[in-house]
């Protein structure tokens, strides 16, 4: 484990702190024996610990002072009583990386001791089966080390890019909130699928794997997708005919408006 990042701590073992906790074991950069998740959960405890082969406990005080990196993954109305418990245990060489919505950097380091190193983050949900997408960005005393650190933990479940934290509100409006976009639309594939004569399950289907294919060919050919969507539009043909219906009922403006209106709201919240 040349190559690990230390002792990880996890507070809050919900579907995202989890998720990352499995995609850094499975990614070889911590060992199980330096993981701890912890939870109020105690069901849900004893079933990452078979799950994972980790520690777990309630403590999260125990679990700060054991670890080297400790990853807030609360929700956010309990990130202030978090981290006013486990703000006596945290030492320089320690880095704190939150996942906790709207939680502004400025927010978690007044609560913390000065020159306390965040990182402060935004996944997606896809996280969970690690293709997800994350946008971080550094608080004012994590260097290029720590930023280092939180990108190889981002990147075991997805893929991740540093930003201000002036955008992660709109990262949220883009990657966040994103994937309920596509589920909205593999749903309306797979109805209009249905109207057009193919049995709904077969339908459901081929309106997943199409996506999932089309978002596939971006990632992994590198290639842009206006580029990808002409080499399928050809001249007076069935695609094209389609295209031409869905910039007649807006399409394209929908999905910017609706990226505008979530990353307006997460202003709002935050």
């Amino acid at each position: 484990m040349a190559d690990a990042i230390g002792r990880l701590a996890v507070i809050g073992a919900g579907a995202m702190g989890s998720a990352l906790a499995a995609g850094a074991l499975a990614a070889g950069i911590v060992d199980k024996r330096g993981v701890t998740l912890t939870d109020v959960d105690v069901g849900r405890l004893d079933r990452i610990s078979r799950e994972l082969g980790v520690s777990v406990t309630s403590d999260n005080t125990a679990a700060a002072r054991d670890a080297d990196v400790v990853v807030i993954a609360v929700k956010p109305a309990v990130v202030p009583e978090v981290l006013d418990r486990i703000s006596g245990e945290l030492t320089p060489d320690k880095l704190i990386i939150s996942i906790a919505a709207g939680v502004k950097l400025a927010a978690i380091e007044s609560r913390l001791p000065g020159g306390t190193k965040v990182i402060r983050a935004m996944p997606n949900t896809p996280c969970r089966i690690r293709s997800g997408a994350v946008g971080f960005a550094r608080g004012t005393a994590a260097g290029e080390a720590e930023a280092a650190i939180a990108k190889r933990i981002f990147d075991s479940v997805g893929v991740s890019f540093e930003v201000p934290e002036y955008l992660l509100n709109a990262v949220t409006g883009l990657s966040g909130s994103g994937p309920a976009y596509v589920f909205v639309l593999i749903e309306a594939l797979s109805d209009a699928g249905v109207r057009v004569g193919i049995p709904r399950d077969i339908s459901a289907k081929l309106a997943a794997q199409t996506v999932l294919g089309a978002a596939r060919m971006v990632v992994e050919e590198n290639e842009h997708p206006a580029r990808l969507k002409d080499e399928v539009a050809s001249p007076g043909g069935t695609t094209i005919a389609g295209i031409d219906a869905l910039e007649k009922a807006g399409f394209r403006s929908a999905v910017i408006e609706a990226v505008k209106a979530a990353a307006n709201r997460a202003d709002e919240l935050g």
